[in-house]
């Protein structure tokens, strides 16, 4: 087995060889906090559901919308039912 493994990385490009002691671990951890990026973890049967982060982005600013809209509807009654009149 190890022979292949070694014919394997033999037939590797040179420019996909990666010297890993000059890597910086999280190196962009402070950009990232500093632009508010999120990461969310959805569970798989959500997950399943959006083709990518772009789908899910539009859909919770369709349901921000909905909340607004309906927001505003409930704001504009009295909170009194008909029977207290």
């Amino acid at each position: 087995m190890k022979t292949k493994a070694k014919k394997a990385e033999e037939e590797l490009r040179p420019e996909y060889h990666f010297d890993y002691s000059r890597a910086v671990r999280g190196k962009y951890y402070k950009r990232i906090l500093s632009e508010g990026a999120n990461v969310v973890m959805l569970e798989p049967d959500i997950a399943k559901a959006f083709v990518d982060s772009a789908a899910v982005n539009d859909a919770l600013r369709s349901l921000l919308d909905l909340t607004k809209a309906t927001q505003r509807l409930t704001k504009k009654s009295s909170g009194r039912g008909i029977a207290a009149h």
